[in-house]
């Protein structure tokens, strides 16, 4: 990336952006800081230079796609080639980006019910408030790895003295080691100290959000000065989505069941979240656009959405997994 600015490959894609400087970092935090736009047009200057300019953009079934003309400078320079793409067999593969912060959200109603039957019953499966907002708490990002890592559990009683996770290099996701209930059945019989017996994890989708940071001097979309901390509306949350990866999300199950209540869960959950290198952004996503399982928001016997949550664009993404 860095050496296709160097050759002025993307041009003046838009005011005010420095691609050496962007793409030179170790990860994508500097991109992802950028507003929507400038993501949009530097994902087109790139489909720009792999497009076939011998095939006919008509025949392309991307919309988004086919409006894009293709530039055969890349593809007619073997040298520039050598210099901006390397085999995947030579790369190293890590965290996407620097994670401050992640949130697990309790999204589906099939896994909020699943997992409901597993610690309450089928009778108290849902929680009556899931109906109402979005449930969620924030995970430990110190403990997100690359997914493409050496991966195993393993049941030593020597796993309780060391990390959960070893280093980003080699993310092995150990049995954590935390109280589990004498007899699932009688709570007043208590607890005994060992690796968990009930290793699970949950195939999840994430994603990054991405957009300027919040300041004293933020703008909206009309140039208005906004004070810090202004909420967002759902359209505009849908522009701070910057791009999705695959996601693993490691939970002790017994060690949970024990810990959750009142606050929800802690050591059960934090050991270890693993996710996919690459990310794929929002906008690649788009045209996959469906109606949720739920249908239509607010619709049948459930509850109309407060007007702050009513999303003009609710739907969700038909995405095969293999």
């Amino acid at each position: 990336m860095t050496t296709e600015s160097d050759e002025r490959c993307f041009g003046e894609i838009i005011t005010n952006f420095h691609p050496r400087i962007v793409f030179s970092q170790p990860t994508l935090n500097e991109f992802m800081s950028c507003e929507k736009h400038v993501w949009v047009a530097v994902r087109d200057r790139l489909i720009s230079l792999f497009l076939d300019s011998s095939t006919s953009s008509g025949s392309n079934n991307d919309i988004q796609i086919a409006t894009i003309q293709a530039d055969n400078r890349l593809q007619q320079n073997s040298a520039l080639q050598s210099q901006c793409m390397h085999p995947l067999s030579t790369t190293l593969y890590h965290l996407p980006a620097s994670i401050g912060d992640y949130t697990d959200f309790y999204s589906s109603r099939e896994h909020a019910t699943n997992v409901g039957i597993m610690f309450r019953g089928r009778d108290n499966a849902l929680q009556p408030n899931w109906l109402h907002l979005p449930v969620g708490y924030h995970g430990r990002s110190s403990s997100v790895y690359p997914s493409l890592a050496s991966s195993s559990a393993t049941t030593s009683e020597n796993d309780c003295e060391r990390n959960s996770v070893g280093g980003e290099k080699m993310s092995t996701v150990r049995r954590p080691c935390g109280q589990l209930q004498v007899d699932p059945l009688d709570p007043a019989k208590g607890s005994t100290y060992g690796p968990c017996k009930l290793m699970d994890f949950e195939l999840e989708v994430a994603f990054f959000v991405g957009g300027p940071t919040n300041s004293d001097n933020e703008q909206d979309h009309n140039h208005q000065q906004q004070p810090r901390g202004r909420p967002l509306t759902l359209s505009e949350a849908q522009d701070r989505i910057f791009g999705y990866v695959l996601m693993n999300d490691w939970s002790a199950r017994d060690i949970q069941k024990w810990e959750y209540v009142p606050l929800g869960p802690f050591t059960s959950k934090n050991f270890a979240t693993t996710i996919s290198t690459w990310v794929v952004t929002s906008m690649a996503l788009e045209p996959f656009r469906c109606e949720t399982s739920a249908g239509v928001q607010g619709g049948g016997l459930e509850p109309t959405p407060l007007e702050y949550l009513k999303d003009p664009k609710y739907g969700e993404k038909n995405v095969m997994i293999d």
